[in-house]
């Protein structure tokens, strides 16, 4: 199925803001971690944009102070997209925290523990199919 306009915009918009976070952003707040634009999402109209973003690695605190300081670099955003000459509109910015990949993680290390649980605990022993038919019979 063909991209939609929506979608190309969507994407482009994506690999644009990466850039741009990675090329322009020296703030050192970011160094500490890694920062992952996981989707965009825009409006019908093309208005406004909800940027989701995955910060991994610090603490609570530290995740929390880089989101306020990319709501707070919205103007900026903006701006070089602008400058990118990629959109001739370029929508309002919104940024959201996205936990999907943290979930993910959690949930990777909560089946290798039941894996790990499961492969410690003594096996049933099984009977072989034929020698109970062969006790059934006598």
């Amino acid at each position: 199925m063909p991209a939609t306009r929506k979608q190309r915009m969507q994407d482009q918009l994506r690999e644009v803001l990466y850039e741009i976070i990675r090329r322009e952003m020296r703030d050192p707040r970011f160094s500490d971690g890694l920062l992952s634009i996981t989707d965009v999402e825009v409006t019908t109209d093309y208005k406004n944009a909800t940027v989701f973003v995955s910060l991994l690695g610090g603490s609570e605190e530290a995740r929390l102070e880089k989101l306020n300081l990319l709501r707070g670099a919205t103007g900026v955003l903006r701006q070089e997209l602008k400058r990118s000459k990629a959109f001739i509109n370029v929508p309002s910015l919104t940024f959201k925290y996205d936990e999907a990949i943290e979930r993910g993680s959690y949930m990777f290390d909560v089946l290798e523990k039941v894996r790990r649980e499961d492969d410690a605990r003594p096996k049933p022993l099984v009977v072989e199919e034929e020698e109970s038919k062969e006790e059934a019979a006598e």
